[in-house]
């Protein structure tokens, strides 16, 4: 079992920048593929980022290419999300989930365990 705890989350104008963290604790010496989802109200779950056990893969989806960049350090179990230049349609509850798999996916369904989300409101 892996627990997952996100943070970072809050309010922030147009244009603005947060940086969200995941620390993992439980089964960490597994190696999981890391994700960031997404789901603003009245829609479905969308992917956002993700990122191989090493760090050296990692894929994000159009909507966010060149804003979003996710990172990790494995030393510290954290996974981070750092936006930038952010935009109302950014709003949504913000998940981290673990993937017991070898490749980075995209499906919510493919992840093993997830966080509770933290909120992030973007005004404009």
């Amino acid at each position: 079992q892996v627990q997952l705890v996100e943070s970072g989350g809050g309010l922030v104008q147009a244009g603005g920048s947060l940086r969200l963290s995941c620390a993992a604790s439980g089964r960490t010496s597994s190696r999981y593929v890391m994700g960031w989802f997404r789901q603003a109200p009245g829609k479905e779950r969308e992917f956002v980022a993700a990122i191989s056990w090493s760090g050296g893969s990692t894929y994000v989806a159009d909507s966010v290419k060149g804003r979003f960049t996710i990172s990790r350090d494995n030393a510290k179990n954290t996974v981070y999300l750092q936006m930038i230049g952010l935009k109302p349609e950014d709003t949504a509850v913000y998940y981290c989930a673990a993937d017991n798999g070898d490749l980075i996916r995209t499906m919510p369904t493919s992840y093993d365990y997830w966080g509770q989300g933290t909120q992030v409101t973007v005004s404009s």
